[in-house]
């Protein structure tokens, strides 16, 4: 049978020039009690916690780092190949339509003229539906979507051995009715739709489909023949009834710069306001829980906060309660994601853009063997993180482009007691290039099941929108008491940030009673390179999991200052380095466990630039023995351990 296969563009030399740089708490016995009964065992808390700190790291962290990471890259040499047949969606019925201007949001605070499907445009989700059943009974080949805009109202769901290709100047546009994506799932869950089981910021959920989604597939692949192949979320276009829209569900009121004249509007319904479909009491749908246990999990003196979806699924997670019966769809305002496959083996990401996302670009979830390469990730709204592979296995991701409102690459591994999957490992990223985001290189915050064995080298973090929209973070590791888990054997090395990262600093909100006072630590934006142990500490009701991070090297990163307060400068800090804060832990254990600092940090060959806060360009808490070994910070070279 002759194949079609996916060929790939030859790789620059790794010292070389790369294409992309070219390219356009509760009484000890009721907690114990609590312990075994809901989860905040010590099977996915403070144990898991220990076990990382006291077993022997895997024998990755004794071996040569980069070899690791090339063995991985070879593993990806063969491409991926499919029956070569073409299965076009016009042959099953699809008609390109005309598309008109309409105002819509582009990001959370600004807005344009862009183009939407013309009124009485044809809706081709069910010739996309039957080209992918058509083209898996035939054994695979591609379903090809050729130049033209094409109106989809409903998901694009994979099926194995299919190949989705979209031509150049194919523009898929996806309703932004959220009807549309609780019509065709597999659970019926009644006035809340048809839903999908996806995951949602590291939990399981039934819920609106991802507008591309597989689950349980093998040999699939979505690609693009250059960036004007894209698939169009629609996310900051108004609902039809108007004027929220998608990213109206995140209930932001202001942007991480201030307030803005103007932004996305909400209506007060969105995942952070209280739903009131949401039960009264969690023991009503985990009446398993004693009256002490439920009110540990919504978060004592919080009121009603944990009935906010979000929050809600959150409780539900650490409640127990089975994935089938978290439902959320019609009447609940959790987004879904634009791309995300779910237990998937060899999958590729080829040659296409994705924008106007309603919530993370893409989202593969333990899924291995998985390949990016020559995306162009490109939405501003808010969480729209660019490619978040959880808990996945042998990924490599290169030759890409990153523009987004949130992180741009961020390696996840599921959020609290949802960890079946195991960790997130075996990952190489090279050769990308990011401009806006939180983070450009993000490891966390959703890795309760462990991070390890993650190579990164020959990145451009050029944050060209560096006057309006800056890159908060160029290096960003995050966890916290509420997630636990470890990021261990990270390796970074050849990163260019020409023009520094934001110069202001995203300050730390301590819990009260914080060994780290609160408002005094630059943890979510300034800091070139940010290891941030107590993040979002104030939205976890469940604090009973110290994190481990150790084994962490970085290399060969030169950033560049900008004209920025009447100055050049780098960033507002060098360095920071927050670890695990004692004092968030909310658990049973008495006395409380011991709090691991962060260690085997090494920092190696780096000019930082000049960072803005001039007395302290470096920031440490509970961290042992970070080396630094030829630093530049505002011309002033270090070689030392620090410890705090």
């Amino acid at each position: 049978m002759s194949t079609n296969t996916v060929r790939k563009r030859p790789r620059d030399s790794v010292h070389g020039k790369h294409p992309i740089f070219e390219s356009p708490g509760l009484p000890r016995r009721a907690f114990i009690q609590m312990a075994s009964v809901v989860g905040l065992s010590w099977a996915g808390g403070v144990q898991a916690a220990t076990t990382a700190t006291n077993a022997a790291a895997p024998s990755l962290a004794d071996a040569d780092p980069w070899q690791q990471a090339q063995a991985i890259i070879d593993g990806f040499a063969q491409p991926l190949a499919f029956r070569a047949e073409d299965f076009p969606i016009t042959a099953f019925g699809a008609v390109a339509c005309a598309v008109v201007p309409v105002t819509a949001w582009v990001s959370f605070s600004e807005e344009a003229r862009i183009n939407t499907p013309a009124p009485g445009a044809k809706d081709c989700y069910g010739a996309i539906k039957a080209a992918i059943a058509a083209c898996h009974a035939s054994g695979g080949g591609r379903v090809v979507i050729p130049s033209g805009n094409w109106y989809c109202a409903g998901p694009m769901v994979l099926l194995s051995n299919v190949h989705v290709h979209l031509k150049a100047g194919a523009h898929v546009y996806f309703s932004q009715n959220p009807a549309d994506f609780a019509k065709y799932g597999a659970f019926d869950c009644g006035k809340n739709g048809r839903l999908t089981l996806a995951r949602w910021e590291g939990n399981d959920l039934l819920n609106y489909s991802p507008l591309v989604y597989a689950y349980g597939q093998t040999h699939i692949a979505l690609t693009g023949e250059d960036w004007t192949s894209i698939l169009d979320g629609q996310a900051g276009l108004a609902f039809s009834d108007g004027p929220d829209c998608w990213w109206s569900w995140k209930g932001r009121e202001r942007s991480e710069h201030g307030v803005d004249s103007k932004h996305v509007p909400n209506s007060g319904r969105s995942e952070v306001h209280v739903n009131p479909l949401n039960p009264q009491s969690l023991r009503d749908v985990a009446p398993h829980l004693s009256e002490e246990q439920a009110e540990f999990i919504q978060g004592k003196n919080k009121g009603e906060q944990w009935r906010r979806d979000a929050d809600y699924l959150r409780a539900l997670a650490e409640a127990r309660v089975p994935k089938e019966k978290r439902v959320f769809g019609i009447g609940h305002f959790l987004r879904p994601h634009m791309v995300q496959f779910i237990s998937c083996t060899d999958v590729l990401f080829q040659g296409y853009q994705t924008t106007n996302t309603p919530f993370w670009q893409h989202n593969p979830v333990n899924c291995r063997q998985v390949h990016v390469k020559g995306i162009f990730a490109n939405s501003l709204g808010p969480n729209s993180d660019g490619f978040d592979p959880e808990a996945c296995d042998q990924v490599l991701i290169e030759d890409s482009q990153f523009n987004t409102g949130d992180d741009c690459i961020a390696i996840d591994a599921g959020k609290g007691p949802d960890i079946q999957f195991g960790p997130a490992q075996n990952i190489v990223i090279q050769n990308c290039r990011m401009q806006s985001g939180h983070g450009a290189l993000t490891f966390g915050s959703i890795m309760s099941g462990g991070i390890q064995n993650v190579y990164a080298q020959n990145l451009l973090f050029e944050n060209k929108h560096w006057k309006t929209d800056p890159l908060n973070v160029a290096i960003r590791l995050k966890c916290s008491m509420g997630r636990g888990g470890f990021l261990r054997n990270l390796h970074v090395r050849n990163v260019q940030v020409p023009n520094g990262i934001r110069t202001t600093p995203g300050l730390y909100t301590s819990l009260a009673g914080s060994l780290v006072p609160s408002k005094t630590v630059a943890a979510s934006a300034g800091g070139i390179i940010t290891i941030d142990c107590g993040y979002d500490a104030i939205l976890d009701n469940v604090a009973t999991a110290p994190p481990v991070v150790s084994n962490v090297h970085i290399s060969y990163v030169t950033v560049g200052n900008v004209a920025m307060g009447g100055g050049q400068y780098s960033s507002y800090q060098a360095i920071v380095v927050m670890g695990p804060i004692a004092t968030d832990y909310n658990g049973p254990a008495e006395p409380p466990p011991v709090i691991v600092p962060v260690t085997d940090i090494s920092i190696t060959d780096c000019d930082l630039g000049t960072p803005a806060n001039a007395s302290q360009p470096i920031y440490l808490f509970n961290v042992k023995g970070l080396k630094l070994k030829n630093v530049t910070i505002a011309g002033k070279v270090h070689n030392e351990t620090l410890s705090s």
